[in-house]
């Protein structure tokens, strides 16, 4: 199959300037009800993939991604995401996006036309072959992210692809080919919509369900969260009460004490 660009196809939805608000938000939610679809139809792929990354990360390996713009954005957002909600340190899965942190706010010219730059950000982080280098694309043409994962994979590195075009040139350089077409855009080439609705609900589910399989979850609740705020310590502290009967000021007691519910609860178990 030919490589097609349907992310810059003519949007299906004519004269917006025209329409009612109405209008324009009900035709926005109808072709937003697309991507899970989309996103279903690689399930396959992200299994295989997350399987891998499972099998790295309990021998000590990360995952790194990388991206342009708002694909770049959803990988630091995600990695940025992990410590608090799974108590992991930030190292473990790294964000990287064309043009460094400045580009998180503003677009920095030129900074994804860079073939070698992706690979010398990964060898600065030390990358080795017990990590997986996941590079995130709508259209799948970002030569930052190519050169990235052309070079990790030849050097023997685990690489995935998340892309919105199928057959796209970063699927061609990686291992694990996830392609999630959800079609035009509502507004013609703006991908920070479905394409990136779609890149942020494969990259949740890239993670949630590793940290899952890492043990960073019981149940279905977040043991391993940092209580950065009184609605955190609240949670952890009714995760206690529920799990080991206790009132809620002595549960959020030995919460305070031990710093997640995981750690108060194993140490409430020991002195039993």
């Amino acid at each position: 199959m030919a490589f097609q660009k349907i992310t810059e196809q003519n949007s299906l939805h004519e004269n917006l300037d025209k329409k009612s608000i109405h209008d324009l938000l009900s035709e926005m939610n109808e072709e937003d009800m697309k991507v899970p679809l989309a996103v279903s139809k690689a399930l396959p792929q992200i299994e295989e993939l997350v399987g891998k990354i499972v099998e790295r990360m309990k021998r000590g390996g990360r995952i790194f991604y990388l991206g342009a713009g708002t694909s770049g954005r959803l990988g630091v957002l995600d990695a940025s995401e992990i410590p608090p909600t799974f108590g992991m340190p930030s190292s473990l899965v790294v964000g990287l996006i064309a043009g460094g942190d400045h580009a998180l706010r503003n677009p920095v010219e030129n900074a994804e036309d860079d073939m070698e730059r992706g690979w010398q950000e990964l060898i600065e982080h030390n990358i080795n072959q017990n990590d997986t280098v996941i590079g995130i694309a709508a259209s799948g043409t970002t030569p930052y992210v190519i050169g990235a994962l052309r070079n990790a994979r030849a050097n023997g590195i685990l690489t995935a692809s998340i892309s919105c075009n199928p057959d796209s040139p970063i699927a061609q350089e990686a291992e694990i080919k996830i392609e999630v077409v959800v079609g035009p855009e509502f507004v013609t080439g703006s991908t920070r919509l479905k394409s990136g609705t779609a890149q942020k609900l494969v990259l949740n589910m890239i993670t949630t369900v590793t940290m899952i399989k890492l043990g960073r979850v019981k149940g279905n609740k977040m043991v391993n969260m940092q209580l950065t705020n009184k609605k955190l310590v609240d949670r952890g502290t009714r995760m206690i009460v529920d799990e080991l009967g206790l009132d809620y000021e002595q549960a959020k007691n030995i919460l305070l004490i031990h710093g997640s519910v995981k750690k108060a609860v194993d140490a409430f178990r020991q002195q039993k």
